[in-house]
């Protein structure tokens, strides 16, 4: 039986490489656990000081970090919640590292809050501070991003790749362009029945959760008025404290908008984080938003549709550094007696940067399209030495296994093939 298509829409309505060879990079990796817990810090921040070169920790608060050679690194680790830490790693202890975090609790006085009317306004500041927050220079991002779309527990698609993305100022109305690098993916629709999830959009779903690049997904002048801010619990990111305003939408608001948080520096008033939800109660307009097409006997709900933004400080300004999408789906087909679960994860994060060459072409007819559909890209999984020099996100346990198999399959395929071209008639 032919599958049938499902597509989903995030937010919506080869090129130059910089390389280094490998003997000029050092591998760290580790681990980030709480202090008191032993437990994994999830998308804790990874930074090389002296350098651009960064990472994020996985589910299992395990990373892997390229940086250049040197005697002494010294990487920041932050996350939220935690206080930062300052790490001297030297060349002989690059592996197998456990870094440990400390919780942080900041207590700002009554005056630290009531600077403002109330949280809205503050809101509304962090806005009007990002030509000042924000980098005003173009900027070339060296950024990892992946996908995965699965039934359950089972592993359907997964696609990865290292992308460039050309990032323009803060300030300006222009979108960010993004050329491939060099990717691979896997798919095997056999394993979601008769239905075929697929991601339309790919990089640019996890780009436009950048909301102080494009606000108007989440926070214009309109929404703004069908939702609720009202101040939480202060915290530390990043070393320094912030405060956190909580939004949600009206209850008189039809329309689906977000529910969450947002972390604001207390001293610069610049976003360093945000995650969010978007409210699933009207759930006929949140399909309407977020399905493109699908098979007239099968009905969606959509269960969860979260979002998280990271934001990273070099010399006074902030730049986008990691954001993630989490998606899953309730799908019965018509005289069916059971539902099926589909879940899509996809996340980037920014592993290296430096500001924008104007040598270089922005307009090239390489660019990737914003109706990408990465799954149907070009497959690696053969080559377990695919990324060579550059940073990814260390996939956890369940990823490692697929690929483990994807690649033990591609093997076996490409045995049989040899045998066959060297068979005698």
């Amino acid at each position: 039986m032919s599958a049938s298509f499902l597509l989903i829409f995030l937010f919506t309505s080869i090129t130059t490489v910089y390389a280094q060879t490998n003997d000029d990079l050092i591998e760290i990796n580790g681990q980030v656990v709480n202090i008191t817990t032993g437990e994994p810090i999830i998308a804790a921040s990874i930074q090389e000081v002296n350098g651009n070169a960064s990472t994020i920790s996985n589910t299992e608060g395990s990373f892997l970090l390229k940086v250049s050679n040197a005697e002494t690194i010294f990487l920041k680790i932050d996350a939220l919640g935690f206080k930062t830490k300052t790490l001297l790693v030297s060349k002989d202890n690059t592996k197998d590292l456990r870094v440990t975090l400390q919780t942080s609790s900041i207590e700002l006085t009554e005056v630290n809050i009531t600077a403002y009317k109330n949280a809205r306004e503050l809101v509304n500041k962090v806005f009007e501070n990002k030509r000042t927050n924000y980098l005003e220079d173009k900027t070339l991002m060296t950024t990892f991003y992946r996908e995965t779309i699965k039934k359950r527990n089972k592993n359907a698609s997964l696609a990865e790749a290292v992308l460039n993305v050309y990032k323009q100022p803060y300030a300006d109305s222009k979108k960010d362009v993004i050329k491939l690098v060099k990717s691979r993916k896997n798919t095997d629709y056999s394993k979601l029945d008769t239905i075929a999830l697929k991601l339309q959009g790919g990089p640019f779903s996890t780009l436009y959760i950048d909301l102080m690049k494009y606000p108007e997904y989440v926070f214009t002048p309109y929404t703004m008025e069908g939702y609720e801010f009202e101040f939480g619990p202060t915290t530390e990111i990043n070393g320094t404290s912030v405060y956190t305003v909580n939004f949600k939408q009206k209850d008189n608001v039809l329309d689906p908008l977000y529910n969450g948080q947002l972390y604001i520096n207390t001293n610069s008033l610049a976003l360093v984080k945000a995650d969010f939800s978007m409210n699933l109660s009207n759930q006929s307009e949140v399909i309407k938003l977020l399905v493109k097409r699908k098979p007239d006997n099968v009905r969606i709900k959509a269960k969860n549709i979260d979002y998280t933004v990271d934001y990273r400080e070099k010399n006074g300004k902030w730049y986008y550094g990691y954001s993630k999408a989490n998606l899953s789906f309730e799908v019965k087909k018509r005289r069916r007696l059971f539902k099926s679960i589909y879940s899509l994860t996809c996340e980037m994060a920014v592993t290296d940067w430096e500001l924008f060459d104007n040598t270089q072409d922005w307009t090239a007819t390489d660019n990737m399209s914003a109706s990408i559909i990465m799954s149907d890209e070009a497959s690696g999984f053969s080559d377990p030495t695919f990324w060579g020099e550059y940073n990814v996100i260390e996939p956890e346990k369940s990823i490692e296994s697929a690929i483990r198999k994807i690649q033990r399959r591609l093997l076996k395929e490409d045995g049989k093939t040899e045998a066959s071209v060297g068979k005698k008639p």
